[in-house]
């Protein structure tokens, strides 16, 4: 319909329209910006560019309710309270008793998820290890020891020796990189945009992808996926998606495209970190890529109406699911050229306070 009235209307018509959007948009935030309600009025009223984010959130937290009672190979809430307990397990010192308003939560949705079967193996074995840990060294209440109880009648032990808690500074993995070796990888790994005709194996995404997920993640709730194209042809059209990929998304022979998933979280306050936990945890995989021989580029993802319903469309992505970026990933062509791109030096971005 929009773009059917486009059509239809004259040259000077379109032109005004612009120019006096343009003007608007210069003159009415000044007079908005005073306080958060103002704020709200203006995008409540006059610009509509976070409806979608408001859709999204709001789905997220019904989809996160329904996923506190229908726990599939994943728990979100599990995974937030486990974490939180390792906290309080590696506080110097330590309390005696620590956990009691979220105890009770855990260890019912603890027994949800383990009547319910679904749970990934390794998940299982951390949230059951880290519960077993807890009620060992926590000094007992009426709380904790109802919770306790609770947790015993749903323990499922483990018969792999290694346990998965918490542990010392000193038992992490010695490695002889040093400065200069990571400096020269951080400098090997530039956007490439100009690949070989040659298809990259899926065994080496998944490798890079188990290494690029050791990266932080608030509570461990690890909000995102990674969708990775198939095919080429596949790849070409995700990337088309994208508006920064004119005249060279042709040659691009594998796309992934990183996902947040807002029903990770019960609250509005929250709604950022599916950005930050997934932007570090791309930024490794780029990395871990680039040491396997292929290169990236990451693909900027504006907040765009027509382009988000696209890739929800190819993607199948659910109201709570939101784009975060592309990357593409590929063998780089030899004779591909690579923009120089200067960085901003520590003494600009390096604020002292």
């Amino acid at each position: 319909m929009k773009s059917a009235v486009k059509r239809i209307l004259p040259k000077w018509l379109k032109d005004s329209v612009l120019y006096t959007k343009k003007i608007l948009g210069l003159v009415l935030p000044p007079l908005f910006k005073g306080n958060s309600f103002m704020g709200s009025v203006y995008y409540a009223i006059l610009s509509r560019q976070f409806d979608r984010e408001h859709q999204a959130v709001l789905a997220g937290k019904v989809a996160y309710e329904e996923g506190v009672k229908k726990i599939g190979g994943s728990s979100t809430l599990l995974r937030r309270n486990i974490h939180r307990l390792e906290k309080g397990l590696i506080m110097e010192p330590r309390r005696d008793i620590f956990a009691e308003k979220f105890i009770e939560e855990t260890v019912k949705t603890y027994q949800r998820a383990i009547s319910q079967g679904c749970l990934q193996s390794d998940e299982k074995k951390w949230f059951t290890d880290v519960l077993v840990e807890y009620f060992s060294v926590v000094k007992e209440t009426d709380l904790i020891s109802k919770a306790k109880q609770l947790f015993l009648q749903s323990l499922v032990e483990s018969e792999e020796e290694k346990r998965f808690i918490p542990y010392l500074f000193d038992e992490l993995p010695v490695t002889d990189i040093q400065y200069d070796e990571l400096n020269k990888l951080f400098i090997k790994r530039r956007s490439v945009r100009w690949y070989q005709d040659k298809g990259v194996p899926m065994k080496m995404i998944e490798k890079a992808v188990n290494i690029a997920t050791l990266a932080p993640s608030a509570c461990n709730r690890q909000p995102y996926s990674f969708y990775v194209s198939k095919t080429k042809s596949k790849a070409v059209e995700l990337a088309k998606c994208a508006g920064g990929t004119q005249g060279w998304s042709e040659n691009i022979p594998c796309t992934i495209v990183v996902v947040g998933d807002l029903s990770a979280y019960p609250g509005e306050r929250d709604r950022h970190l599916i950005y930050i936990d997934a932007s570090l945890a791309a930024m490794q995989l780029m990395l871990a890529l680039e040491t396997l021989g292929l290169s990236t580029c990451a693909i900027n993802w504006p907040d765009v109406k027509m382009a988000e319903q696209k890739m929800e469309e190819l993607l199948g992505l659910k109201l709570y699911e939101r784009p975060i970026m592309l990357l593409s990933v590929g063998y780089g062509k030899e004779n591909g050229s690579i923009p120089y791109s200067q960085k901003k030096s520590a003494q600009v971005l390096i604020k002292k306070v």
